[in-house]
């Protein structure tokens, strides 16, 4: 893990307590818009059915925000800021709800989850719009909560932890962090992910590999749950062993958006910490990092170059997939796009403050490169969430920040209104078998279908994210070397088809000796649940036997089941993968 240092242990008071949101930051309308590597799953739910059990005792129930900057505001059908509040990022994903919730504090979201449950209205939060499937905007929802002005970022004396808002998006988060204290939480690329979804699916960024996971420094979640009563309510729970609520704060560390109730704020402090000061009590990012990006051109690439190039990256993560080494600072992302895109890429980024920095840079690329017969040049096309970036043909050094925002932004994608597109995802334990890859190679080379947007990106995993047990908290994948995103971006609905059938195809023949899922055995450990994926299902397409929920949480979802039945009784908060209550 990342850091060690920390703060007091906090009072029964502080766990259980009713401590009031304050100290908004910047406000503003709306999100903004990418799908990108780093998504996240917005919280969603639905119509609630009556439930004999009872909910938790309300000791650690929170108490009503303060101090909010505007009274909840209801849009509806005719107004003029409704066809922008009823989509997400992904352009495939509208809704027609009977009003949208602009809510700025915890009191006005548990007032709006109310009026839901006793109007029988079927209940979905949007944060920060990233969602890859119709979780939040579907044909069925009739209320939405957007939280998008709920940004606050700050550091919370009585809880010795910094308190972050569920819309605040990742770029408030970093920019708040590291100017006021100097250190970071380990979340994902893109500046416009929003930190609700982002969080308790796992949260995986370029900072994995040293620091961990986002959800490895969570230190507490306030959230609006419906008891068996149909009261909604807010809670605290921290992760302090004496906490009552603590399986609810650990069913948000991986657990998923959607699932328990509304994330109104979570904490973040580093476990074990010992600091007593606000920048004690989180990793500090690197001073400076190196970024690399170089490509080599599709027109040069054999099967048997590709499948060179591909088995490298894999041996590389393996053989070093275990903390306490001089790469624990790098994290790459090898993008296999369609050969339509005329260049297959490498970005890389090093903690540049290291011993030797550049000459373990430049032995990963050799390592990368290694019998590989075309040589890399610069990366001259988009690829992703990422633009062009032929100025890292040769690394260069930046402040950590500074390659932070650059890395969000480098691609129009990020703020395309005309956004569709779809994902599938995997956890690699070890090396890509070369039969896979010759049959991604089939794909990225057809000739029947064209997007330069279509790629499967390989991506560093592993080394921090492994030191922690699969059942320390939600997120199970803590064994893998990289991890794989299958997915392709268009513009038009009358390429849906095309683009759908073309991600199926590839994903499902690659996986096709396991059901055409990447099940959890020797080589593959299932599927990113902030990668969300509605075919894993369909048993027409995952033809495993493995249920979505063993793929997304493995052994942990049983327990997750137990947290559902004790927050959650009447299943109000549910979309079409959220996790089902026991015996269902």
């Amino acid at each position: 893990m990342a850091s060690s240092t920390g703060s007091r242990t906090p009072s029964p008071d502080d766990r259980a307590g009713d401590t009031p949101a304050a100290g908004w930051s910047r406000r503003r309308l709306m999100a903004g818009a990418a799908a990108l590597a780093g998504a996240a799953v917005p919280v969603a739910a639905g119509r609630a059915a009556a439930a004999p059990a009872t909910a938790p005792t309300a000791a650690g129930t929170a108490g009503a925000a303060e101090g909010a900057p505007f009274p909840a505001v209801s849009v509806r059908p005719g107004d003029a800021r409704y066809p922008d509040l009823v989509r997400g990022t992904n352009q495939r994903w509208t809704a027609r709800p009977g009003s949208v919730h602009l809510v700025a504090s915890t009191e006005q979201v548990r007032d709006a989850v109310q009026r839901a449950v006793d109007g029988g209205k079927r209940l979905t939060v949007r944060g920060g719009g990233h969602c890859y499937e119709d979780f939040v905007f579907n044909d069925a929802v009739e209320t939405v909560i957007d939280l998008s002005e709920m940004t606050a970022v700050r550091y919370d004396e009585r809880r010795g932890a910094f308190e972050v808002q569920a819309g605040a998006t990742l770029t408030d988060v970093y920019e708040r962090l590291y100017k006021a204290y100097g250190v970071v939480v380990p979340g994902g690329v893109c500046y416009s992910v929003g930190v609700g979804g982002h969080v308790s699916g796992g949260g995986w960024g370029m900072l994995c590999r040293r620091d961990g996971l986002i959800v490895d420094h969570l230190y507490a979640v306030e959230v609006v749950v419906v008891d068996a009563r149909r009261q909604a309510r807010a809670v605290i729970a921290t992760r302090e062993p004496d906490d009552p609520h603590r399986d609810l704060w650990w069913a948000h560390t991986g657990g998923g958006g959607g699932n328990f109730g509304v994330v109104t704020r979570y904490w973040f402090r580093s476990p074990g910490a010992t600091g007593t000061t606000p920048d004690t009590l989180l990793p500090k990012p690197p001073a400076e990092v190196l970024l690399s990006a170089v490509s080599w051109p599709w027109e040069s690439m054999t099967e048997q170059a590709v499948t060179r190039l591909v088995r490298n990256y894999g041996a590389w993560h393996e053989a070093h997939a275990t903390a306490g080494g001089p790469y624990d600072g790098l994290v790459a992302n090898l993008s296999l796009n369609h050969r339509s895109n005329g260049q297959i890429g490498l970005l890389t980024q090093l903690d540049a403050t290291v011993p030797d920095a550049r000459g373990l840079l430049d032995a990963f690329l050799r390592a990368v490169s290694d019998g590989v017969d075309v040589p890399h040049g610069a990366l001259t096309s988009a690829m992703g969430e990422h633009g062009p970036m032929p100025e890292f043909a040769t690394p260069r050094r930046l402040p950590w920040l500074q390659a932070t925002r650059y890395l969000g932004v480098t691609n129009s994608v990020l703020v395309d209104p005309t956004l569709r597109g779809d994902q599938k995802s995997a956890y690699q334990r070890r090396n890509i078998p070369e039969r896979q890859i010759a049959t991604m190679y089939r794909h990225l080379t057809r000739t029947d279908f064209a997007n330069p947007n279509a790629m499967v990106l390989l991506s560093s995993y592993g080394a921090a994210v492994n030191s922690v047990s699969r059942t320390a908290t939600a997120s199970v994948h803590r064994d893998s070397a990289f991890k794989l995103l299958y997915q392709t971006y268009w513009n038009a609905a009358d390429d849906d088809a095309a683009n759908i059938t073309w991600l199926r195809e590839i994903y499902e023949d690659v996986y096709a000796g396991t059901g055409g899922v990447p099940v959890s055995d020797e080589n593959t450990d299932g599927c990113y649940v902030n990668y969300p994926d509605i075919d894993l299902s369909d048993p027409g397409r995952n033809r495993s036997g493995v249920p979505w929920s063993t793929l997304y949480y493995g052994e942990n979802y049983p327990r997750l089941q137990r947290v559902k039945a004790a927050w959650d009784p009447a299943d109000f908060f549910r979309h079409g993968q959220s996790i089902r209550l026991p015996g269902r």
